[in-house]
């Protein structure tokens, strides 16, 4: 039984506010682990409600979930988990309601990230924090030789998975990603990694020159006319599907002029606030045949995935790590950090790496 007996975490308490709370650590449960973080990387959600832009979310928020470390303590009948073990989190779920049974857990009706409050009153899964008791349904085993950081891109990575097999992109497809942020660097990444041509769009330099040091085909916005320079490389053609990972009225609108003439697909990855437009005629749609998805958040299969991708190495985040990082004690700073445009993900480590 461990002598752990509270937990220390940072918590929004309100727009441009940050703080490092205490609390007594939760019991461990039979079917619970407990873990020491070791890092969790700051995600736009995260810091787009510092900024307060996202105040539905709620109030303290004690967020974070790009989060990993290693097993400390196991519940009694947790099976498949042993102490030493390094993971990262997987999705938040009941295991029981009936989107969890469809196999739809990133839409549990009862374990929503943002909207459950815990009994002393907080919101979150508490990611920025030095320890966590986590249902063991939740825990998913990554590489020990992974850097924690990196180990933190299990959820992100998800979603990419999981909006790959949503659009069914097939390899030899030509997918034009818009924006080499984070988010659209990994969707590159992981659909490279799936023998797809991808052509990344972005104005940012230094985006600019990272995406081109991973090898990707790269087109500069502030050279070139996006949409014309995808018809170049494309033989006139167009891109068989388009996905567009910022949140900006401008991209949503080139990315249907991206598109080959027919059966082309979008797909809508990125939020924003406040909210872009998409402004595309119906007709459109209907003489093109052209399918437009959306896609948020990720299931127990994708993280799954993800940590294939990530243990094997077929996709590589070392690059979508900001260099400097930052004690929980002065994760304030680090949100002030991760708030810099053109910035990639930035991390906070909770003990000792």
């Amino acid at each position: 039984m461990t002598e752990i007996q509270k937990q220390r975490f940072g918590v929004l308490t309100k727009k441009g506010q940050i703080e490092v709370h205490e609390r007594p650590l939760p019991k461990l449960g039979d079917y619970d682990i407990l873990i020491k973080h070791e890092a969790c990387n700051i995600c736009t959600t995260d810091y787009t409600q510092y900024l307060g832009l996202r105040e539905h979310q709620g109030y303290p928020m004690a967020g974070g979930h790009e989060d990993s470390g290693f097993i400390v303590e196991v519940g009694e009948k947790v099976n498949g988990f042993s102490v030493g073990d390094h993971v990262a989190l997987g999705c938040p779920s009941c295991g029981y309601c009936d989107e969890c049974k469809k196999g739809r857990e990133g839409f549990c009706k009862y374990n929503d990230m943002t909207v459950h409050t815990t009994e002393d009153g907080y919101h979150g899964t508490f990611g920025f924090s030095d320890y966590v008791v986590m249902p063991a349904r939740r825990v998913v085993k990554i590489s020990k030789h992974l850097p924690a950081g990196e180990g933190g891109f299990l959820e992100p990575l998800a979603t990419v998975s999981k909006g790959i097999k949503i659009m069914d992109t097939k390899p030899g497809d030509t997918v034009v990603v818009i924006g080499a942020g984070t988010m659209g660097m990994l969707n590159a990444l992981a659909l490279r990694a799936k023998a797809i041509r991808v052509i990344i769009t972005e104005f940012m330099p230094n985006k600019i020159e990272n995406a081109r040091k991973e090898g990707l085909e790269v087109i500069d916005c502030n050279v070139s006319d996006p949409v014309e320079e995808v018809k170049k490389l494309t033989d006139g053609e167009g891109a068989d599907a388009v996905y567009v990972c910022v949140g900006n009225t401008v991209a949503n609108n080139q990315a249907v002029e991206m598109l080959k003439k027919y059966y082309g697909k979008i797909l809508l990855f990125a939020a924003s606030y406040p909210e872009p437009k998409f402004e595309i005629s119906s007709n459109v749609i209907h003489y093109r045949h052209i399918q437009i998805f959306g896609t948020t958040g990720a299931d127990l299969v994708d993280f799954i995935d993800s940590a294939k991708l990530l243990n094997s190495g077929q996709v590589k985040v070392t690059s979508l790590l900001e260099k400097k990082y930052f004690d929980l004690d002065h994760i304030k700073d680090a949100f002030e950090e991760a708030t810099v445009p053109g910035n990639y993900r930035v991390t906070v480590r909770m003990n000792d790496l």
